[in-house]
């Protein structure tokens, strides 16, 4: 399927943004839209394959690229990339050990550059304020759409985390897939409105630890919500371009996505 991309602007509490938009080029009908939520990385290769996967099935697909909001230099492409490939030298579940991170790092030539990079990435996983850019992401690529059609969103690690916390703010999804995000607090599932499908591997021991005690918060809240555990699976087993990549765990929350996504547009 030939597709139409770009880049695309657009305002979020006063600051100005930009993110990734695809289409299919031949889509003469209104489109639902799919938000796709970066991991810590930005919008990067893996982000935007993502995106065009989802434009291909049909889907006017936008991720905001939400370093766009507070560039800095640490964050350009270059030194993120340096710092993937230096995690990608420990084993993932010491990607989110401090200790373990500070000792390979004293040892690694551009670890003080490095450190500083995971510093601020890191830090962007817990930076207030990106649920109402992400609420306004929704509206412009409806917006884009000239259409007021369902919205839909997926997210990854960081991005699941949001796309969960999405889901219960006032962007009016349809549904939400979240890939091995921390779960959000009971507060905020109060809010949900839409149904949620959580992403989990089993060896991803941080964060699907909480899963547990999401499953009854939403059972006792009388939200939907479906979750899958893979075995074996670490933190990012759907990220072809690492090798945390687990193919048939890939393959099945894929399958699990687009069946969420096609029964609630």
């Amino acid at each position: 399927m030939r597709l139409e991309t770009e880049w695309s602007e657009f305002e979020a509490d006063g600051a100005r943004l930009r993110g990734y938009l695809a289409r299919p080029a031949a889509a003469a009908d209104a489109l639902p839209i799919a938000i796709v939520i970066q991991e810590a990385w930005g919008v990067d290769p893996h982000i935007r394959d993502i995106a065009d996967r989802l434009a291909s099935c049909g889907y006017l697909a936008f991720a905001p690229d939400l370093h766009s909001r507070d560039p800095r230099p640490e964050l350009a492409p270059e030194r993120v990339d340096a710092a993937k490939a230096f995690l990608d030298t420990l084993p993932p579940g010491a990607w989110g050990d401090e200790q373990a991170r500070t000792e390979a790092l004293s040892r690694h030539a551009d670890g003080a550059a490095i450190g500083e990079t995971l510093g601020s990435l890191f830090a962007g996983v817990q930076r207030e304020g990106h649920v109402p850019v992400l609420e306004a992401a929704v509206a412009h690529a409806r917006e884009r759409a000239d259409t007021t059609a369902a919205a839909v969103s997926i997210g990854f690690c960081m991005g699941g985390g949001l796309s969960a916390q999405l889901a219960a703010s006032g962007a009016g999804l349809a549904a939400a897939a979240c890939f091995y995000g921390m779960p959000p607090t009971r507060e905020q599932a109060q809010s949900i409105s839409c149904p949620v499908l959580g992403i989990y591997g089993s060896e991803d021991e941080r964060i699907t630890s909480q899963v547990p005690a999401f499953v009854e918060t939403m059972c006792e809240l009388g939200k939907p919500f479906e979750h899958h555990i893979y075995d074996g699976a670490p933190h990012a087993f759907f990220n072809d371009t690492r090798p945390s990549y687990r193919v048939t765990a890939a393959r099945d929350a894929w399958a699990r996505t687009l069946t969420l996504f096609a029964q609630n547009v």
